[in-house]
């Protein structure tokens, strides 16, 4: 029991690593470094290698450098391939391995490094492979996950897909239109240029995305005409999703300014903790706290910076949560009951569990000195103590609280 628990924080430690990491882990952000000019050397490396005067002269050095980021690349997949049940704590080993490996990025993985090994036992497809390893360039991605300021061109493109969508289909629209078109006109004057459909197909793109290439254009009056009503329309259908992708900018890094607006019309409401040692949640990641559906860690405050609260992110002790639940809308309130205990009151001094209540009354916590004390039964009340208190007994001098 005590070797798999061992296993367990090993692997744990592993996924930390190989992870993007926080600013506090040095060992993972030096990997997180290597990782990401492993990618960059590697991609350097295959275009040097398509110049003849560099193939020539340092040929076998180029190889060796690949086949060093290779083999690392392979490294990397084998730990992740490891380390997937962290990511999915809450799926079985098989099923956490299925949603790795099919996933993007491990896809990505598997291709960045498999081809190079493939014409060792499949010779007569060398070139083939050597095709396929022009997917490393996707591993670019995995250092888009590296800096914040990378990671809002993703969120932008997720957030406008639909829209992009949109007018990606438009524009496809126009071309098979305009090229038709183009085609019944020019096709008896140009029988030769315009000779089928695609070769309108390849005009209208040339000219609604670009100002033409000159290899294919109109000669017919009535074409020079369609001609420049296309252009203006590629224009204005080009501007459609630049315009979409530079709102969605300034939605995305204007969405922190009005986040405090956005909770007052919502009725959001946010609170500040501090983590303490003994708290339970310090030493696990987000992800497995376990939040109720609505509530979210919206911000972490560590040392006097704010990270990004991230399923994968441990807490810390003396980590600031900034928590944001949504108020549930309803009409009927929970009347608690604030009392601040004198010299004269007879509970001072006595455990909680001591205290004669009715068992309609629960103590919900106790503030002293400016901290928050969970009223366990064997805490001892004294003089000062701030007591929020549930109760249906009628009791003097309470407070009534709102919630």
């Amino acid at each position: 029991m005590e070797e798999h628990r061992t296993w367990a924080a090993r692997r744990k430690r592993i996924h930390d690593i190989i992870e993007v990491g926080s600013l506090e882990d040095r060992i993972s952000r030096f990997y997180d470094l290597i990782n990401s000019m492993s990618i960059v050397v590697n991609l350097m490396v295959s275009i040097l290698y398509t110049f003849e005067s560099f193939r020539l002269q340092f040929g076998p050095w180029l190889l060796s450098i690949e086949a060093v980021t290779v083999a690392f690349f392979t490294v990397d997949y084998g730990l992740r391939l490891w380390t997937a049940r962290c990511s999915w704590p809450k799926l079985s080993e098989s099923r956490s391995l299925w949603n790795y490996v099919t996933s993007f990025s491990g896809i990505v993985d598997l291709l960045s490094f498999l081809p190079y090994y493939l014409p060792i036992f499949f010779p007569s497809g060398a070139v083939a492979f050597r095709m396929f390893r022009v997917v490393r360039i996707f591993r670019l991605f995995r250092i888009n996950a590296y800096y914040d300021s990378l990671n809002v061109i993703t969120e932008v493109i997720a957030s406008k897909r639909q829209q992009l969508m949109s007018s990606v289909f438009i524009i496809l629209i126009l071309m098979l239109a305009s090229s038709l078109c183009m085609y019944s006109l020019e096709h008896e004057a140009q029988p030769d240029v315009f000779t089928n459909a695609f070769s309108g197909i390849w005009w209208s793109v040339s000219t609604l995305l670009t100002v033409g290439y000159g290899d294919i254009y109109p000669i017919t009056n009535t074409g020079k005409l369609f001609s420049i009503v296309i252009t203006f329309l590629g224009v204005g259908m080009v501007a459609i999703p630049t315009g979409i992708i530079s709102a969605g900018f300034v939605d995305q890094y204007s969405r922190v300014k009005r986040l405090s607006e956005y909770a007052n019309e919502t009725d959001i409401h946010f609170i500040k903790i501090q983590l303490a040692k003994k708290d339970w949640w310090s030493g696990h990641t987000i992800q497995s706290l376990g939040l109720p559906a609505g509530v979210i860690v919206a911000a972490i405050q560590r040392d006097g910076r704010i990270i990004v609260p991230r399923g994968s992110v441990e807490l810390l002790p003396g980590d600031t949560l900034v928590l944001g639940a949504r108020a549930l809308g309803e009409d009927r309130h929970i009347d608690l009951k604030e009392m601040v205990l004198r010299s004269q009151n007879p509970w001072n001094g006595q455990r909680i569990r001591d205290l004669d209540i009715s068992r309609q009354t629960i103590i919900v916590m106790v503030r002293r000195k400016g901290n928050v004390l969970i009223p366990n039964g064997d805490l001892i009340l004294l003089e000062g103590d701030s007591i929020i208190l549930y109760t249906q007994s009628h009791i003097r001098g309470l407070n009534t609280i709102e919630v």
